[in-house]
């Protein structure tokens, strides 16, 4: 995942401008001090990456994006040592540092990624079906030329929360059998054609089958779940965890988790000592909204969420990803290698 989202993945308008949603809330909330340590689990543009950096603290960067990392590289021998950027998935962000000050977390697709049609995850440009972040696995096409319609209905409906989910992975079902779904143009045309598109909607019939396909394809949701337990591990005492969403799916998984994570449970004498739950975050106000200003330039900030945490003294508790109540969805392998 990278960095500076937002709703851009249904417009389709012109090209999308990278600037980094909520970034004064987020420096704030991580309390910045000179001289420490913050990882950027969305690297992305490096939008968050800069501020932090001019602020006189260190970053590790991570993106699983390849592309991202390469453009990175100037900025890295510029920041005379005091970034690192790391190519690998945000989940595993507590395996490339020790007892760090502070995680930023920015979920979704980046503006970069968005403008670039080789990539495929927006259909403002005809291209390739592709939606893969780390340009590797499994594809769009792959999922919508070889998925059962009830599966695909099940991918739509969950991720995307697609009210005609059914109707429209019959009529994929269907149309592929003539012609697979190579190119974006090509999904989105066939969705609103069978859908159909009142004068007046400014939300594109394709829109939500494309957020669940680049959702399910990157594992989104499950990745979040893991980096969340992976900055539980990874933060000292005292240290910020910062996350910005960008929609109801997202936003519940962190709000669930830092609810879980601040609540002490006093036990009771019929239970074991063992078994007593220690708060390992402390809650850091409510979920701030972008202001007035920041949507009147950023658009992409009107359906962004930021929350934090204070990390405790608790040691970190065992992880499981059933506490996130994530949706039970198809696997990814293809119907050829099973």
């Amino acid at each position: 995942m990278t960095a500076g989202h937002g709703d851009d993945f249904h417009a389709d308008g012109g090209p999308a401008r990278h600037i980094p949603v909520l970034l004064a809330e987020v420096l704030n909330a991580l309390a910045l001090q000179p001289g420490d340590t913050i990882i950027d689990g969305t690297f992305g543009a490096g939008g968050y990456t800069k501020a932090i950096l001019g602020s006189g603290a260190s970053v590790i960067g991570v993106d699983r994006d390849p592309d991202a990392i390469a453009a990175g590289k100037a900025l890295e021998q510029e920041a005379d040592g005091r970034l690192k950027l790391v190519h690998a998935p945000f989940s595993t962000l507590d395996q490339h540092a020790e007892a760090v000050d502070g995680v930023v977390l920015d979920i979704g697709v980046s503006s970069m990624q968005l403008d670039q049609a080789e990539r495929g995850f927006s259909f403002r440009f005809d291209g390739p079906l592709d939606m893969r972040m780390a340009q590797a696995g499994v594809s769009a096409a792959d999922v919508v030329n070889t998925f059962k319609s009830g599966d695909l209905a099940r991918i739509f409906g969950f991720l995307g929360e697609e009210r005609h989910s059914g109707r429209i992975a019959r009529m994929i079902e269907a149309r592929r059998v003539k012609k697979p779904f190579e190119r974006t143009l090509d999904l989105a045309d066939a969705i609103e054609t069978h859908i159909g598109r009142k004068p007046g909607d400014k939300i594109h019939p394709a829109t939500r089958v494309f957020q669940a396909l680049r959702i399910f394809v990157n594992d989104e949701l499950g990745e979040l779940a893991k980096a969340l337990l992976a900055a539980e591990r990874v933060l000292k005492p005292g240290g910020r965890l910062v996350v910005v969403t960008f929609h109801s799916l997202e936003d519940r998984i962190v709000k669930r988790f830092i609810a879980d994570r601040s609540e002490q449970a006093a036990g009771s004498r019929h239970m074991p000592e063992t078994q007593v739950r220690t708060a390992t975050f402390r809650k850091q106000g409510g979920g701030v909204t972008a202001g007035e200003a920041e949507l009147a330039i950023n658009p992409r900030a009107r359906s962004a969420r930021l929350r934090a945490a204070i990390r405790t003294e608790a040691p970190a508790r065992a992880g499981d990803l059933a506490q996130f109540g994530l949706p039970k969805l198809p696997g990814v392998t293809l119907p050829g290698e099973r």
